[in-house]
């Protein structure tokens, strides 16, 4: 019977070809677009990610996520530095510069300056130099599509040793980094914190973060309710930080609207056309479900039959339309800055196979019904 049920669903090469499209498209368009949601929430976290140095950020209470920068003053370092169970705290800066390069054209960068000392900060892949490039004078240091925006059309090695200005100070090129995306698309440049502080103007707070690495042994969240209660800034794990800035953008942006709308209308395709076309495809083989019937084959049987011609144009639809994204994020990992680091995480294959059966469940209860209740005297109705 089930061999009968896949020739009458292959037999109309149209309505087959039809369902499958229809599975395929729905399983694109929500597996790519809840990928890319979630590669666009990550990015806004990233540079917080990026500092695996740092269990603790410590920032003014009223900051809410990693690019609303109020700064510190100086002593704040030395206030942290002197709670309990800090191992060491380091200076962070964080702002956005104007980088003048030498043919005049003007461009806004994402500047991060880390600890001079110890570097806590600092890239940690690169596409040309190393870490030892910090120790370099007036060193600044871009991340790869970064560096192809504000040069574009040269390799990464040749960017070494060029030199811009910052606020009328000159700064020199002397390495590429491979970071993660950030949200902010402005290009991201790395430099010594004491270089940056002598590249501002004079101000009496410019220190945007601490960060801060617990003593052996401590607990990062009961070190950084500690920070909090001593010195009355906020202080928040690696984690919570992150998770504080995805949670701003999903709060404050139309972003996870836009998105679910997408997401919706591909469930609504799904259901709609994939279920509608499945329905009359049953509707249309009435007649050869009732001679089945008029032999002996038993409302079970039957209902085998169309839940296995729906498990088929699933499982096709599906491995079309997921096999489509994977290879859409293979194809533009490297080609495309816009969507670097966007990937087609397990979760989503999980969720969007899910999604499908619902689809294919849905299309076969609303055919179920009819066919049970088929007589098998339609064989012999004109």
């Amino acid at each position: 019977m089930l061999a009968v049920a896949i020739r009458m669903l292959t037999g109309d090469r149209a309505k087959y070809i039809g369902l499958i499209f229809g599975v395929a498209f729905a399983t694109l368009l929500m597996s790519q677009q809840v990928s890319i949601f979630i590669g666009l929430m990550t990015r806004t976290a990233n540079q917080v990610l990026d500092v695996r140095d740092a269990d603790i950020w410590v920032m003014d209470p009223r900051v809410n996520y990693v690019d609303e920068v109020e700064p510190l003053r100086d002593a704040a370092l030395q206030e942290v530095r002197s709670v309990e169970g800090v191992g060491y705290a380091v200076p962070f800066y964080k702002g956005l510069v104007i980088l003048r390069t030498t043919d005049g054209l003007l461009n806004q960068i994402n500047l991060v300056g880390i600890d001079s000392a110890s570097l806590t900060g600092a890239p940690r892949r690169w596409v040309a130099g190393s870490a030892e490039s910090f120790r370099q004078p007036n060193a600044i240091v871009f991340d790869g599509d970064g560096a192809k925006f504000i040069w574009p059309g040269q390799p990464e090695a040749s960017h070494i040793g060029r030199v811009a200005e910052i606020n009328d100070h000159r700064v020199t090129v002397t390495g590429v980094a491979d970071v993660r995306p950030t949200f902010i698309t402005f290009p991201v440049a790395y430099m010594k914190y004491t270089d940056v502080m002598g590249l501002l103007p004079p101000q009496r707070k410019a220190m945007s973060f601490v960060l801060v690495r617990g003593a052996e042994g401590e607990d990062p969240a009961q070190l950084a309710r500690r920070i909090t209660a001593e010195t009355g800034l906020q202080a928040l794990t690696r984690e919570e930080f992150a998770w504080r800035s995805v949670q701003y953008y999903l709060q404050r942006t139309g972003i996870p609207v836009n998105f679910g709308i997408t997401i919706m209308l591909g469930l609504i395709v799904g259901v709609a056309i994939t279920g509608q076309t499945f329905v009359l495809f049953v509707f249309e083989n009435m007649r050869q479900f009732g001679a089945l019937k008029a032999i002996g084959v038993t409302n079970r049987q039957l209902l085998a039959m169309i839940f296995t011609q729906a498990g088929m144009v699933g499982m096709i639809g599906f491995g079309l339309g997921i096999g489509t994204c994977a290879l859409f994020f293979a194809l533009t990992a490297d080609r495309a800055p816009a969507l670097k680091g966007f990937f087609l995480p397990g979760e989503v294959i999980a969720g969007t196979a899910c999604v499908v059966l619902f689809i294919m469940v849905v299309s076969v209860l609303g055919s179920a019904q009819r066919l049970m209740r088929v007589d098998p005297a339609i064989v012999f109705r004109g």
